[in-house]
């Protein structure tokens, strides 16, 4: 199922819509700053293992999440000075940190090394997404075989996937550029990779 939703002002009734079924555990495919992702709301363990299973992940691998906001963050990770500091500076943006999570964070989503990896993506739909449900949302790029191009359009992962997931955010085409990965557990930032933020601020 589609729902198309505005990119730049995004609907409230239809982005309850999307809440509503999120809470119910439901898997969507969704618009973010880099590219659609596939998520669910983090707690719900029924959907995430749907997700797993969707993109063949092995078992063990964590996922990332999304935060509507730094104060959001603080819940799910321990932020120190120095992070917090960059983080204020820096989010919203196309950027994945790597935080100490929690004890609250589901263990599918904390490594080894107990951290996090979270985002505060600029996507207005995504933004208020977050907000409306209170509650972060996994974050994981869509599956795509080895040597095909990244999807972009909402029809073509309606093709694609329509029938794995439970519903697919129409919020127009996104261009496919994986954020930067930044480790901020640590006394200095380390950047993993480089990818659309501008990984400058952390060097």
């Amino acid at each position: 199922m589609l729902l198309e939703i505005n990119p730049d002002n995004p609907q409230q009734r239809l982005i309850q819509q999307v809440v509503e079924r999120l809470k119910r555990g439901a898997v969507i495919c969704y618009p973010t700053d880099t590219g659609y992702g596939i998520g669910c709301d983090f707690s719900c363990q029924k959907a995430v293992k749907k997700i797993i299973q969707i993109k063949k992940r092995p078992k063990g691998k964590p996922f990332s999440f999304m935060c509507s906001d730094l104060k959001h963050i603080s819940k799910y990770a321990h932020v120190s000075n120095v992070a917090y500091r960059l983080l204020k500076k820096n989010l919203p943006g196309p950027y994945t940190f790597v935080l100490p999570g929690t004890k609250i964070v589901p263990k599918s989503m904390v490594t080894k090394q107990k951290t996090v990896g979270i985002r505060v993506p600029e996507n207005a739909i995504c933004r208020m997404l977050l907000e409306t449900l209170g509650s972060p949302i996994i974050n994981t790029s869509l599956p795509v075989e080895e040597g095909e191009p990244s999807i972009t359009a909402p029809w073509d992962i309606d093709n694609h996937y329509g029938k794995q997931v439970d519903l697919i955010v129409d919020g127009g085409d996104v261009y496919t550029d994986p954020s930067s990965l930044v480790d901020l557990t640590g006394d200095h930032p380390v950047v993993l990779r480089e990818g659309k933020g501008d990984v400058t601020p952390f060097m």
